[in-house]
């Protein structure tokens, strides 16, 4: 048996008869980032050391973020259920509000500030925002740069005057014997990727959220907790990661079935006591290859070449009605049974092993939308051969606006909303995500109603 790799994740086992079995494997022959090998152990026990930093690791050899990236670009499900789900969160946009109470319910009122907006937009909140919503949704947290104004370095009141978001796999936290997060005292920035080689390290302090003011620049790393871990967060679709991998695979299977299959319609059983005939055969019309062995099965191989070609041109084309194949059975004096010719034709099952991948497939893909939060309507996924209906994706996005956009937009937009309270204190505002009102074609006036020009 010989195996073949064909993916990252996925073998070929090619058989002496000729069948081929695809398969995945969890072995350690050198695929250290396969992501069972993060959930095997805590990595966060022991520190990891970069260019004489300590650092708290990533992932067990420090590259989680970019491992993922790396799994989640095979996929062709799961960066659009991400996609959309950043989508579906940001809404259209970014705006002031203030709370208010009315009927005995809190509700956003959205408001103007010119002064906050001007300061807002200054920086490139949008960007920012976008680029931190999208690290929270692959890695339930992110990172962001906070600087002040340079007026705070001449005694004048200190000022935030931008946010940063910093790419997650370019941020380490500073490791701390404690194993506690409120004692890491900087975080390290630096292209961890290549080990830092080229960019060196560039350390910051942490943000004290007590006191905004108190380095001109600093840096900070939001999350939403992840139930025993220490440090780093983990995205909720972490136990589907199997799934999308095995999701990603079946196209490479098939790729490598129809181009390395044998797609053999028939089996031909040749008897050898034919082939002996024609070797005795050769010997009287040669003579003088008598002796020469070579030369008979020189003579055998362009005759049974000859003789295969002209059956394949019986056995196929779609101009084959009506031919035939014809032997002449010869009896075996030993055994007194005839040496036959036979023809069997061969079933590939290629139907049932389509249909298995394609299960295969499909289960993934459920899973992965369970898995990463995301009701199938609101991620086009055709369930049982069907899109949802126009009902079930209205029901699905209401549902999914009361229940699984507050953490997000609160832990994304947080440190925004901190630096609008110390630059502007007494305004009590913040910024949101702000949700347009989606009703039923019944609920919608008929002046406001798509029509079809």
């Amino acid at each position: 048996m010989e195996v073949k790799k064909i993916s990252d994740h996925s073998y070929a086992a090619h058989l002496e008869d000729g069948r081929v079995f695809t398969l995945a494997t969890r072995g350690d022959d050198g695929m250290d980032f396969m992501p069972w090998r993060y959930t095997e152990h805590n990595w966060e026990t022991l520190p990891f050391a970069v260019r004489g930093e300590r650092v708290v690791p990533f992932g067990h050899d420090n590259l989680l973020p970019s491992k993922l990236r790396d799994i989640m670009d095979d996929n062709n499900l799961a960066p659009g259920v991400l996609e959309r789900q950043l989508g579906l969160i940001y809404g259209q946009g970014l705006y002031l509000y203030q709370l208010n109470y009315q009927d005995g319910e809190i509700v956003r009122e959205w408001v103007q500030d010119r002064e906050v907006e001007n300061w807002f937009w200054s920086w490139d909140a949008v960007s920012y925002a976008k680029g931190a919503l999208s690290d929270y949704l692959h890695l339930k947290g992110f990172f962001n740069g906070c600087y002040l104004e340079r007026g705070s370095r001449i005694g004048l009141r200190p000022r935030i005057a931008r946010l940063e978001h910093i790419p997650a796999k370019n941020a380490r936290l500073e490791w701390v014997d404690s194993h506690d997060i409120r004692d890491v005292r900087h975080i390290l920035v630096g292209d961890f990727e290549r080990a830092c080689v080229g960019t060196g390290i560039r350390k910051y302090p942490v943000y004290d959220r007590r006191d905004p003011g108190r380095y001109a620049a600093s840096a900070a790393y939001n999350r939403t907790y992840s139930f025993g871990r220490d440090f780093y967060s983990v995205p909720q679709f972490w136990g589907t990661l199997r799934w999308i991998i095995r999701g990603s695979e079946i196209p490479t299977i098939f790729k490598y079935v129809t181009d390395n299959g044998l797609n053999l319609a028939y089996h031909v059983h040749s008897p050898q006591a034919y082939w002996d005939a024609k070797r005795e055969m050769l010997r009287r019309i040669h003579p003088d290859w008598a002796a020469d062995d070579a030369k008979i099965e020189k003579e055998i191989a362009r005759m049974t070449g000859e003789f295969l070609k002209s059956l394949t041109s019986v056995l196929s084309g779609k101009e084959n009605a009506g031919k035939f194949f014809h032997t002449v059975d010869v009896i075996d004096p030993d055994t007194g049974k005839p040496v036959t010719w036979s023809i069997d034709p061969i079933d590939q099952k290629i139907k049932d092993f389509v249909e298995s991948q394609l299960k295969i497939s499909e289960a993934s893909s459920g899973a992965i939308t369970s898995g990463m939060g995301l009701h199938p309507a609101l991620s086009n996924l055709i369930i049982n051969g069907k899109l949802a209906s126009g009902s079930e994706l209205l029901y699905a996005f209401k549902l999914f606006l009361a229940s699984d956009t507050e953490i997000p937009e609160s832990t994304v937009l947080e440190p925004v909303n901190q630096a609008i309270a110390f630059n502007f204190p007494g305004k009590d505002l913040r910024v949101g995500f702000y949700h347009r009102a989606v009703h039923t074609e019944e609920a919608t006036s008929a002046k406001d109603r798509i029509k079809n020009e």
